[in-house]
């Protein structure tokens, strides 16, 4: 299939970053020189993925530069704060079919994008031993079955996603349906996927250790970014408040 646009979901509130995302959303922070969001920006479009959609919400205003910088569209997300990334699905679902789905927090050293897609995937990487991950259950296709938070020696997801229209079709459908439903207002929409894999067909695509990155933390950066290891949390505060005023 030919892929028709990205999606980068940048609403959250990165609570686990706390207190360095008091003072910049965690799509707009610096690793090894670059903004990670604009980083992502430029594999997609070096892929020929033209059409690129940034979902805002924390912070939004300072997202604003990328539309002079890049040709992206932010679509703000006015539920960011009470509902999780299931929202920021709902808030681009007119422009959805063939699409990447993309955390606006993940760094790929290497670009794993392309134009086209065999089938509709979720990245994984592989836990050697115990995983507090989002663990895969696999057939002999490599399509998911199952989807279990924590297990070992397993394939789990992290990255990117591939969405085709029968998914996205199908996905969305489900999403109208249980919106407004109580429980599911926490949910992400990886969780309401879980409940629905007899309907929803994705499969694993493999990368090698390395080949994806996510910083939850600020010892995350610490560990592959000197930039955030030289300076204690009080000066890199200090910083981003400066390049990002409140």
């Amino acid at each position: 299939m030919n892929i028709e646009n990205a999606v980068i979901l940048a609403a959250g509130l990165s609570s686990r970053l706390l207190p360095l995302s008091l003072a910049c959303p965690k799509a707009l922070l610096p690793v090894k020189g670059e903004v990670l969001i604009e980083r992502q920006i430029r594999q997609l479009l070096e892929a020929g993925i033209s059409e690129v959609y940034v979902v805002t919400g924390y912070m939004a205003e300072h997202f604003d530069y990328l539309k002079e910088k890049f040709p992206v569209r932010l679509v703000y997300n006015p539920e960011y704060q009470r509902r999780n990334n299931h929202s920021s699905i709902y808030a681009v679902r007119e422009f959805l079919g063939n699409s990447y789905i993309c955390s606006g927090d993940n760094y790929f050293p290497r670009n794993p994008f392309t134009a086209t897609a065999p089938a509709p995937f979720y990245s994984s990487l592989y836990a050697k031993g115990p995983t507090s991950e989002w663990c895969l259950t696999l057939d002999k296709d490599r399509r998911i079955t199952h989807v279990e938070i924590g297990g070992a020696n397993a394939w789990y997801m992290l990255g990117h996603v591939c969405w085709d229209e029968t998914f996205t079709k199908t996905f969305l459908s489900i999403l109208e349906k249980e919106y407004n439903l109580p429980r599911t207002s926490p949910l992400l929409w990886e969780q309401i996927y879980m409940e629905h894999l007899d309907r929803l067909l994705l499969y694993s695509k493999p990368y090698q250790p390395g080949e994806i990155l996510e910083f939850d933390t600020l010892a995350d950066l610490q560990a592959y970014d000197p930039f955030y290891a030289e300076k204690s949390e009080k000066e890199l505060l200090e910083f981003f408040q400066k390049q990002l005023p409140l």
